[in-house]
């Protein structure tokens, strides 16, 4: 079963910046002035920017502009250091014969920025087309960039909120190509600052404080849990482990860092998992016009499949 759920590991308190936007592969402010190659502890030439800048497009499918040089040598910087490689070129051959290294790789160029209830419009359509659905049968979710676990939450909380129960008909796959952020998720815990927009109804009733060594933290409630599974899936894998029909897929703020010609094979993929009434739920700056051929725009970056009787 796709949704069944992996075995939980105990884990500290997520720790990302609160508000920020959803699952953005490069942190703007990483980007930001150059250091001079004479400062630097390891030697980075152009040609090992370029080979990192096609390994990541091949292995994840992110366009990595020419301003990203510095973020990307601070990043991988650090792996240097814990690996005990001296320039770039040895840690690129590194990653030639240790495969182990290419999850922390991409770990380390991609920073998971996420907050509960970004954008809330979003759910505020899943929340009536939830109901819409009703209790006749499970209704399920993919959220493929599900990062520390914030947007699937909120997704559930929508969910238990939409029929009045913490046992809705509902079954959430959240994914994220970032092992350690999953690995948040899975947990549940959360500091107070990540929470404290939410309104006190629902910390009261989704959240249960922390103590020991946690104290000051919240803990999502285990009825929530349930209705999550979280699984690392490279969104340009060959094969997806998910199974349609799908009610709705929430992929934001990520095809914003891919190319375009990506963008659409991704896109292609996702349309035949959609049920004929289910939603596509895109990023508010993200538009799929160049993919007219494959889905429909409803408004307020909300597509359904050519074929969907939803106006």
């Amino acid at each position: 079963m796709v949704f069944d759920p992996p075995p939980r590991r105990p884990l500290s308190p997520a720790g990302t910046a609160p508000d920020a936007p959803r699952r953005a592969p490069f942190s703007p402010a990483a980007s930001a002035p150059g250091l001079a190659a004479r400062d630097r502890e390891f030697e980075f030439t152009p040609a090992d920017f370029e080979r990192i800048r096609t390994l990541i497009h091949q292995h994840a499918g992110i366009a990595l502009s020419s301003a990203k040089q510095d973020m990307v040598y601070s990043r991988l910087a650090r792996r240097l250091r814990s690996c005990g490689d001296r320039t770039f070129a040895q840690y690129l051959a590194r990653l030639e014969r240790d495969r182990g290294e290419w999850e922390t790789f991409v770990n380390s160029l991609t920073t998971n920025l996420t907050s509960f209830f970004r954008e809330p419009h979003h759910f505020d359509i899943l929340a009536d087309q939830l109901r819409q659905v009703g209790e006749k049968r499970t209704i399920r979710i993919w959220c493929n960039a599900a990062s520390t676990g914030e947007e699937p939450y909120s997704l559930a909380m929508t969910a238990c909120e939409a029929f009045n129960s913490l046992a809705p008909p509902v079954q959430i796959l959240a994914s994220d190509i970032d092992t350690s952020v999953l690995a948040h998720g899975e947990a549940g815990i959360y500091r107070q600052d990540r929470i404290e927009r939410l309104s006190d109804a629902r910390k009261s009733r989704f959240f249960t404080p922390r103590s020991g060594a946690d104290a000051g933290a919240f803990e999502i409630r285990p009825e929530l849990r349930r209705l999550v599974s979280f699984r690392r899936i490279n969104l340009l894998d060959p094969m997806w482990p998910v199974q349609g029909p799908l009610d709705a897929i929430f992929c934001r703020n990520v095809m914003i860092y891919f190319d375009k010609p990506t963008q659409y094979s991704i896109l292609k993929r996702f349309v035949p998992l959609l049920r004929p009434d289910g939603q596509l739920y895109a990023g508010h700056s993200e538009s799929f016009m160049h993919a007219a051929d494959l889905v429909r725009s409803r408004g307020r970056t909300v597509y359904v499949r050519l074929d969907s009787p939803l106006r």
